[in-house]
């Protein structure tokens, strides 16, 4: 019933910035909880960061932290990922989530099952 589409992945020389967007047409946005992972190939699915329901809790992977800022607009049924920094290992398919996680904090935010609609992923590219 939820149905996310990702925009704004691309090439990008290391150093540079972009800007990922998911959006829906689910009116339920507000309700979920919302996550960024992102896989490179031949490896496991890696916690971006996460964004609770309301927007006033966030948690981001040591990787990401500092660079990577997660805001969601609600009115909009839209989330965003604002990648500054950027690094070749930043170099993968970007996913947004949404699910109930529950309890906000690192070990369910983290986990990929706690999600339940998935978009169909954007791929970035950082190249040295």
């Amino acid at each position: 019933q939820v149905h996310l589409v990702e925009s704004g992945g691309g090439l990008v020389q290391a150093g540079g910035s972009l800007r990922l967007s998911c959006t829906t047409a689910a009116r339920t946005f507000s309700t979920y909880d919302m996550g960024w992972f992102r896989q490179a190939p031949g490896k496991e699915r890696e916690f971006v960061g996460a964004i609770n329901r309301n927007g006033g809790s966030l948690l981001y992977a040591d990787a990401v932290k500092g660079r990577f800022t997660i805001s969601r607009d609600n009115a909009k049924n839209t989330a965003y990922l604002q990648m500054n920094s950027l690094k070749p290992e930043d170099t993968a398919v970007y996913y947004c989530t949404l699910g109930l996680v529950g309890n906000f904090v690192r070990a369910v935010v983290d986990t990929a099952t706690s999600y339940r609609y998935w978009g169909q992923g954007t791929q970035v590219t950082v190249s040295s």
